[in-house]
């Protein structure tokens, strides 16, 4: 019988074979886009290695707790499965165990829901070692809660007493299940809470440093990492500090921190994050909470849209309402429409108010713009001032030549001249040494992008 975390279909370094999938959806309504929830499974399903070879739809006013969807549907979805020869069924929502054991004894073929195909998609695309562990603690989390029902066939209880001696041999075999797993869950809890710690490190190193960052959020596939690797090109000049890019859901799961020099002494820690989906699991969320502290601790977000896509707007606010849910809701956001060579935006860049730009990351058209933008806001609490610092001062000197930009840099008899852009914090701490009125470092250049009081 399959079940949630039941199946390997993508052994690393296998080929899988491609399977036929019947996809099942219901609409009760409170989904705005149903059909493009129901194409997005399918997106799904390409991604775990099965062709889907049909849809059966039902649009009621609620959910059946025994099935999900209606009883005479089931018995539809059951012959059109058989007339296809599908090897599996996929629902497009979570499914209660109850509801999975019920739909397997009925339809006959194993079942599978979204849930699961993300969970799929998320074990065979994590490599490093806090995504694995991540990953596996969603699919036990999730295979917990499911395991009633997973055995066919539970023997009736035994009359002797003792603590599992009362117990028909499936009920043993789910009691034991449920203890590996708990145990397993433990272990990987500590994991856990070592990388995180280790990663806390990392970010605390980097909130010290004072350098601006920057977070890429949106959703899966909009071209985030196509974004990070065209600042990589443009600043680095290093393939090797490149990410992984192609044209799938959940490409990139391991967040990457890259750290861009743009010139002029102005420079920002760039993250690319994992990207978020329409009912993505609240369990893969918990799971990734350590992974997305960079989105949480950044100064400044770039929500990269596909405005190719035409529920880009949907795609928004599922990402607004993931960042709300993780704490990030409040962070300052430019919105990056990408693929606008692909959606008659007409000409790129296009710059419309303050918060939105219209780019292709692929050739690097607005890309200037875009930096311009952000240099702007991360570095909008930069002040400019002029300090003399004694000679005995040498490790604040220091600090500032690392973490603001020098303008002017004067060895004199008394001491050292530094004429520099710094943060307003900074700014205030060492005002005992200032020699001029502090103001407001100019703008960043932004480019010659014409501004739009209106979004087409």
């Amino acid at each position: 019988m399959a079940q949630a975390g039941d199946r390997d279909r993508m052994q690393e370094g296998k080929k899988p074979q491609e399977e036929k999938a019947l996809l099942v959806g219901l609409d009760t309504g409170e989904d705005e886009d149903f059909d493009r929830s129901m194409e997005e499974l399918g997106e799904l399903a390409r991604a775990c290695s099965m062709r889907a070879v049909g849809v059966v739809t039902q649009r009621t006013a609620g959910v059946n707790k025994a099935f999900y969807i209606g009883t005479g549907k089931v018995e539809e979805v059951r012959e059109y499965a058989g007339s296809l020869e599908a090897d599996v069924v996929i629902f497009d929502h979570s499914l209660t165990p109850s509801q999975l054991r019920n739909l397997q004894k009925e339809i006959g073929k194993p079942i599978l829901d979204r849930t699961t195909l993300i969970l799929d998609i998320f074990s065979t695309r994590a490599k490093t070692r806090e995504a694995k562990l991540q990953v596996e603690t969603a699919r036990l989390q999730y295979l917990l809660s499911r395991l009633v029902g997973m055995h066919e066939a539970l023997t009736r209880q035994g009359g002797a007493s003792g603590s599992m001696s009362s117990k028909g041999a499936g009920e043993k075999k789910l009691e034991l299940d449920r203890r590996k797993i708990e145990r397993r869950l433990v272990e990987l809890r500590r994991e856990l809470e070592e990388v995180s710690r280790e990663r806390a490190t990392q970010s605390k190193r980097r909130m010290a440093s004072r350098i601006p960052k920057v977070s890429l959020v949106g959703y899966t596939n909009a071209g985030k990492s196509t974004l990070m690797n065209a600042m990589v090109d443009r600043y680095l000049k290093d393939g090797e500090k490149r990410v992984l890019e192609a044209d799938m859901l959940f490409a990139t799961l391991d967040t990457t921190v890259r750290h861009i020099h743009m010139g002029n002494s102005r420079e920002i820690l760039l993250a690319d994050t994992v990207g978020f989906i329409h009912k993505l699991p609240h369990g893969l969320i918990k799971a990734f909470r350590s992974t997305l502290e960079e989105v949480k601790n950044a100064d400044l977000l770039l929500c990269v849209v596909d405005c190719s896509d035409e529920n880009y707007r949907q795609q928004i606010r599922v990402t607004k309402e993931t960042l709300e849910e993780i704490g990030a809701g409040s962070i300052p956001m430019l919105y990056v429409y990408n693929k606008a060579d692909l959606c008659g935006a007409g000409p790129i860049p296009r710059v419309v108010g303050e918060d939105k730009i219209y780019i292709c990351a692929k050739t690097g058209q607005g890309l200037e713009e875009l930096c311009g933008m952000i240099l702007d806001r991360v570095y909008a609490d930069y002040v400019q001032a002029e300090f003399l610092f004694p000679y005995d001062r040498g490790q604040v000197v220091s600090y500032l030549l690392e973490n603001a930009r020098v303008l002017e840099q004067e060895y004199l008899e008394e001491g050292i001249r530094l004429k520099l852009s710094c943060h307003r914090a900074d700014a205030g701490k060492y005002g005992e040494y200032s020699r001029i009125p502090i103001q407001r470092s100019p703008p960043s250049a932004s480019g010659d992008a014409e501004k739009h009081n209106n979004d087409s």
